[in-house]
């Protein structure tokens, strides 16, 4: 039997995730003329960066979530709440940036709405692909 280290960053739901938005932003670049891939490489490389992105976004929010909720001051909620409105549409405007930045004209995600709805179907869809595949195991070997 061999013994294969894998990084704990790197474990098989992040790699389900990241095939589930390739998945999901060729299908809406297929379907909505406003969103629009180059080649399916370069759409591989805009889904790992939304993976990126979103992992970066949910884990700010949930130390803003717990700021607000473990905050003993009004100030202390107040700071985390405007965190939170800050961070909820500015992730948007960061992932338009970083695509225009990487991409250029080789990638169009729209405009912060189309943005929005791909971010919550993309949402959705991992949601839905981890429910139908089970929780991962909570310790890997």
């Amino acid at each position: 039997m061999s013994s294969f280290a894998r990084p704990l960053w790197l474990a098989p739901e992040h790699v389900v995730d990241l095939f589930v938005y390739v998945i999901v932003l060729n299908l809406v670049a297929q379907y909505a003329p406003h969103v629009m891939t180059e080649t399916f490489a370069v759409s591989l490389l805009v889904a790992l960066l939304l993976k990126l992105v979103l992992e970066l976004v949910l884990v700010l929010k949930k130390r803003a979530l717990r700021r607000v909720r473990g905050a003993s001051s009004t100030a202390g909620r107040a700071v985390g709440l405007v965190t939170l409105l800050v961070l909820l549409p500015g992730s948007k405007f960061l992932v338009l940036l970083l695509v225009d930045v990487l991409f250029g004209v080789a990638v169009s995600l729209g405009g912060f709405f189309a943005v929005t709805g791909l971010i919550f179907v993309l949402i959705a869809a991992r949601s839905g692909v981890r429910w139908l595949l089970g929780e991962p195991d909570a310790v890997r070997p």
